[in-house]
This record gives C-alpha cells, structure tokens and sequence, in this order.
C-alpha cells in the first residue's frame, strides 16, 4: 500500500474523534508556518470576492448574461453575506495569536459559514418556495447541500500558507509552505 493511500484508508478508519485529531495534525503545519512567516507584518487592507472559488463571480456573470436569470435569482448569491463575514475571518487569521487557536477559528469560521448559509435557507423558505415554485422543505435541503459543499470546499482549500487567494491569513503576505532549500553542505 502506497503512503496516500494508507493515509487514506487510517482517515476512514478512524472514529470521529480520531479523525479530527488526524486532521488537525495535517494542518497545524500550515498555521504555524504563517505564524512564523508573519512576524511583525501588519494586514493588507480587506477585500472580499464574495464567495470564493469563483462562485460569486459566475453567479453576477450569469446574472449580467441572461436577464432572466438576473430577475428571478437576482445578482449576487442569497448567501454572499455569509461568505464577506467567513473572509473577514479568513483575512486575520481570525485573530489568532498561536498556531493551535488558529486552527480553532479557522474550523470555527468554516462551522459559522455552514450555518450561516443553512440558517439563510430557514429564513428565507416561504419567500423563496413561492418565488421558485419549490417547497420550503425544498429551498432548506437546497441550502442545506449547498452549505455543505461549501463547509468542504472551504475545508479543503482554504488551509494557510497554501498560495490560493482565499486563504486562510491571506491579509498577511508571503505565507508559503514551500521553505527554500538550504545550501549544500560539502
């Protein structure tokens, strides 16, 4: 059996417990890294993209591209003031002082996302289930798929250090993984 995939099969193995355990240890790495690489650094000025991933940028394409689509969805995502609070987190490291209470609210933030967005489904099940000829029960799971593909989607490329624009601590800048080689020693 090859590493990944022993890394893999000790993941579905593990209990719930365990797993996060496992998780944990996988990224504290990163955390501490952009605590070593920070310093004194202060934060560049926030800016958000709305949802990440491109989400919010193809929705206001769409919505800019079929009119349609624009009236009846209007032109932005339901859920894109969930995603500018989760940015706000994701810009400051949550306001981590350590590498373990960053870890911490970074699932923190991802947990927060998640039920943000499923919450806005609750909110808001009557007025979408008459405006998209759905049930309520509908508009909730909608939401409720959605806000877990976000949790995962989040979960897993939005680590510290990783280089991607959304990351986590990305109001620091040069936090990267990738260390530079020492010299050769002769």
């Amino acid at each position: 059996m090859k590493a990944p995939e022993l890394i893999l099969a000790l993941a579905l193995l593990a209990t719930p417990a365990t797993a996060q355990d496992f998780l944990r240890g996988i990224e504290l790495p990163a955390h501490r890294a952009l605590f070593a690489q920070r310093g004194d650094a202060g934060l560049i000025s926030f800016e958000t993209d709305g949802c990440s991933g491109g989400l919010s940028s193809s929705w206001r394409f769409v919505a800019r591209t079929f009119p349609k689509f624009r009236a009846l969805y209007d032109a932005h995502p339901p859920w894109e003031g969930c995603c500018v609070i989760h940015d706000r987190a994701y810009h400051n490291a949550g306001g981590a002082a350590q590498a373990e209470a960053s870890y911490d609210a970074r699932l923190s933030a991802d947990d927060t996302l998640r039920a943000c967005v499923m919450q806005h489904g609750e909110t808001h099940a009557e007025e979408y289930a008459d405006r998209y000829d759905m049930t309520p029960d509908q508009i909730r799971s909608a939401h409720s798929i959605t806000a877990e593909a976000m949790f995962a989607a989040v979960r897993l490329g939005g680590a510290p250090c990783s280089g991607l624009p959304w990351r986590w601590g990305f109001g620091y800048p040069n936090c990267s993984m990738l260390q530079p080689l020492a010299p050769a020693r002769e």
